[in-house]
């Protein structure tokens, strides 16, 4: 059932219409009875008057001492009443204190000289009704409801410090009420009513959340009071697959729906002609809030569109989006593949802006998708250059706060700064987005957020000030609200920001239809164009392979061969564990003897043979080729440590050889000391 609640005028919505008037008893005597009841007091109050100015004269009537007091109290009277309506409308102030001037002063006329002396009787024969009009007709023209102006009797705006306040007509919706706002000019600014919204709240028994006001960007003093009476986000919905499969990532992607039942929508690249710039997303909630569920819709609707190409990075070894995996362009599950990717995703940002720019577009559209078949759009003048369309891209860093540890709280600063000119769009989820873990250019640069439910005092991390002032409280929810939140992106209405949506429940039944999407994606979604595979080819190497089906388990290793009338097989028909290398050693020979150049093991000093300069630098070569067809593009010592214990070689010439190797254009410094990047191999030549 819908939830009633009233508004300052004292109107319940939804609105009833009762068949009869309460209170009539079905008489046309008891109906007018009842609509006079409101305006009898003014006339009560006239009638009081002459009975005291009477009653004053026959007891002070010959007193000089009682002329005095009667003038002092008439005053002070006055005075007060003026003090008192200080918190009311300047209108009902002054016809307030003119009405207790006009009745103190005849009171004390009639109580000194007699009612009826003079023109005293008849100035209450006529001022007396000319008084107690004027209150019926202000209480006609506050009671009507055809009002444009409103003129309400503001209960609930005095009640919460806004009495001086015009509230205009409110527009009512389907579960929404918005009202028009004028403040009182140079006394309230609309930061007043932004710190009142919890009262407000309070005083409608509503939730905080349900209570929004979106400041006029014309006026420091106008505004409209939005208020949601019943959350609609209770009843849980959840994912029913891709809203658009196959359309362009330019269109809406939707991930949720609002309190009021409209589409939660958001979008990653810009439009010129809309006037919308490209975004990077920042997905923030504490642990408990829907990240996990947040980040499927999103991703789900981006694997579901034709031109653009996904790179995720998730240190949980993609536990929430297995299903999905296989539609990916490039995954990697943390550590030193993370750092290839970050590495990679700065090498492909000047490639593709400086391709987006030889072909004449400012900035990424749909149109730089597809084959360059128009004039206008050639990076050979006068004529089409056929060249092949390039993706948007889409480069996610899940539990990002893993990533910022290891390689800094600028990791991402560059990317985020010059990404979105290039069509590259960066999306970074952490639980809490504090300064502590990431800088505050980084912070800067991500214009959009999804701020699911959070500590109270991580609030302003997520949100911006002016969110949080018009009514925007994610710490409200905290982890008790999986999935509600607050979106914040370019495209949005800014008078939707502190508006809560609530995105699309996963639930185990949704898996077979994501693998479903992952195989489209896979048959179907864009493939690297010739610029970014370039690229990313030369830092990342056979790291990045690009979308293709399932990779067949590794045969490199170890394994089991047969040997048929082996000995030691005891006729089973399989033999040792052999490593093919080790095939052909004869287990008869003698080892051989010391070498110059072994080490003599003695205690404390590092053992294994020391190579001469030139047999280290073809062995260091050799271990680069190794870590590269791995797919290990970032090393450090402590990898070539391993490597070197398990070739029996000293680890001494290490540190030497990785800055020679640098100097060889064969590595490349990364953001995190200590750590080398792999130029394939040939990249480097």
């Amino acid at each position: 059932m819908a939830r009633k609640w009233t508004d300052q005028d004292g109107r319940t919505y939804p609105l009833t219409i009762p068949t009869t008037d309460p209170g009539t008893g079905g008489t046309v005597r008891a109906y007018l009875l009842h609509r006079a009841k409101p305006h009898l007091p003014p006339w009560l109050a006239v009638g009081a008057t002459g009975v005291v100015g009477a009653l004053g004269n026959w007891r002070w009537g010959d007193s000089a001492a009682a002329g005095v007091g009667l003038t002092l109290a008439s005053v002070t009277l006055t005075g007060v009443t003026w003090w008192a309506g200080k918190s009311t409308t300047q209108q009902r102030r002054l016809h307030s204190a003119i009405t207790v001037a006009a009745a103190s002063a005849w009171v004390t006329a009639a109580c000194l000289a007699g009612p009826t002396t003079g023109p005293l009787d008849d100035l209450f024969l006529m001022g007396g009704p000319v008084v107690a009009l004027s209150w019926n007709v202000r209480m006609v023209l506050r009671h009507n409801d055809t009002d444009p102006q409103g003129g309400g009797d503001k209960g609930l705006l005095e009640k919460v410090g806004l009495a001086r306040a015009q509230i205009g007509q409110a527009k009512v919706q389907p579960n929404r009420v918005t009202a028009p706002l004028a403040l009182e000019p140079g006394e309230q600014t609309n930061d007043d009513v932004s710190k009142a919204l919890a009262r407000i709240a309070s005083a409608l028994d509503l939730p905080v959340s349900a209570v929004r006001y979106h400041p006029s960007p014309d006026s420091s003093r106008r505004g409209e009071l939005v208020i949601v009476p019943e959350d609609m986000l209770a009843e849980l919905a959840e994912w029913e697959g891709p809203s658009n499969l196959g359309g362009s990532i330019a269109e809406p992607l939707v991930i949720g729906r609002y309190d009021d039942g409209s589409l939660l929508v958001i979008w990653l690249p810009g439009d010129p002609e809309a006037k919308r710039n490209s975004t990077h997303v920042l997905i923030a909630g504490g642990t408990g809030s829907g990240k996990g569920e947040t980040a499927l819709n999103l991703m789900t609707e981006i694997l579901s569109r034709r031109d653009v190409l996904l790179w995720v990075s998730d240190p949980k070894a993609f536990q929430d989006f297995a299903p999905l995996r296989p539609g990916m362009d490039w995954s990697a599950e943390g550590g030193a593949d993370t750092e290839v990717m970050v590495e990679a995703v700065k090498a492909v940002i000047p490639a593709r802006t400086r391709w987006l720019g030889a072909h004449g577009y400012r900035q990424w559209i749909p149109a730089a998708a597809d084959t360059q078949n128009d004039p206008a759009h050639s990076c050979q003048a006068g004529r089409a250059c056929g060249c092949t369309g390039m993706p948007f891209l889409v480069a996610w860093f899940e539990e990002a706060a893993n990533t910022l540890r290891n390689l800094g709280d600028d990791a991402f600063t560059g990317i985020a700064q010059e990404a979105r000119s290039a069509g590259v769009s960066l999306i970074v989820s952490l639980q809490r987005p504090s300064y502590d873990q990431m800088s505050t250019s980084t912070r800067a640069s991500l214009p959009s957020v999804i701020a699911l439910g959070c500590d109270p005092r991580d609030e302003g991390f997520s949100l911006p000030e002016a969110v949080i002032d018009a009514g925007a409280h994610p710490g409200a929810w905290g982890n008790r609200r999986p999935g509600y939140c607050y979106v914040v992106s370019p495209g949005i209405s800014e008078d939707r920001y502190p508006s809560p949506g609530r995105t699309f429940a996963f639930p185990a039944r949704a898996v077979p239809l994501m693998e479903q999407l992952a195989a489209w994606a896979l048959r179907q979604g864009a493939t690297a164009d010739p610029v970014t595979a370039g690229a990313v080819t030369a830092v990342a190497g056979r790291a990045y392979t690009g979308r293709a089906p399932a990779s067949t388990p590794a045969t490199d290793g170890p394994r089991l061969t047969a040997v048929q009338g082996d000995d030691m097989n005891d006729g089973q028909g399989y033999g040792l564990l052999v490593d093919p290398e080790d095939a052909g050693i004869d287990p008869e020979v003698e080892l051989p003897g010391d070498q110059e150049g072994d080490d003599a093991p003695i205690f404390g000093q590092e053992t294994g043979r020391k190579p001469s300069p030139k047999e280290a630098r073809e062995l260091f070569a050799l271990a680069l080729e190794e870590f590269e067809r791995a797919g290990q593009m970032v090393v450090g010592p402590k990898d070539f440590m391993d490597w070197c214990d398990r070739n029996n070689l000293g680890r001494s010439w290490v540190s030497k050889r990785l800055k020679d190797a640098a100097l060889e254009g064969r590595l490349e410094p990364t953001n995190t000391t200590g750590r080398w990047r792999i130029v394939p191999a040939l990249a480097a030549a």
